[in-house]
């Protein structure tokens, strides 16, 4: 286990794995401030994932998404990038840098039920490549980035927010209290 020095969670996984959800949940219980990086990046560029590779190609949104990723800077937040954020080597060194990386592993038969339209999705797909092919490429990378990984199968939400947070508390996580020495609202 990395000796981790700051309380940041990042959050990976293929998409629709349910990193945004989980990661809202989980910012709320644990009191952190919640960061979707996809919506930072469309902030940072005025575009839609999709349109940023339809104009720049997989290679250039994933570079975009490369520097985005590895200028986040937070302290006690949930983050939250997007599935292919870990083919980008500075982007993992930093969010590896800001805390602890989880990786929320989902299975091929839920992943397809819940996608939905890839392209529509922002997926970044190779061409004639399959969700099945993306898995398969990607998983050395979760399991290589990961401290944690967490078996989403046949647990609902509540109940990987719940195994996360318990976890998270074992490792010296907890909520975040505010100034006052009182806990946040709403915790």
């Amino acid at each position: 286990m990395r000796d981790i020095k700051r309380k940041n969670v990042t959050l990976i996984g293929m998409p629709s794995a349910g990193k945004s959800t989980v990661g809202v949940l989980l910012a709320k219980r644990l009191g952190y401030q919640f960061i979707d990086v996809d919506l930072v990046i469309q902030e940072k560029t005025g575009k839609l994932l999709k349109e940023i590779i339809e104009e720049k190609g997989l290679d250039g949104f994933l570079a975009v998404e490369n520097e985005i990723n590895a200028g986040i800077r937070a302290d006690n937040a949930v983050i939250c990038p997007g599935g292919s954020v870990i083919y980008g080597r500075e982007a993992m060194e930093n969010l590896q840098e800001l805390g602890i990386v989880i990786f929320l592993k989902i299975s091929l038969p839920e992943l397809e039920r819940r996608i939905g339209d890839v392209k529509d999705r922002g997926v970044a797909l190779k061409n004639g490549m399959t969700l099945a092919d993306l898995m398969e490429e990607r998983r050395p990378y979760f399991e290589k980035y990961a401290d944690y990984t967490i078996d989403e199968e046949g647990k609902s939400l509540g109940q990987v927010v719940d195994e996360l947070r318990n976890y998270l508390e074992s490792r010296g996580y907890s909520l975040r209290k505010k100034k006052d020495g009182h806990r946040p609202a709403g915790v």
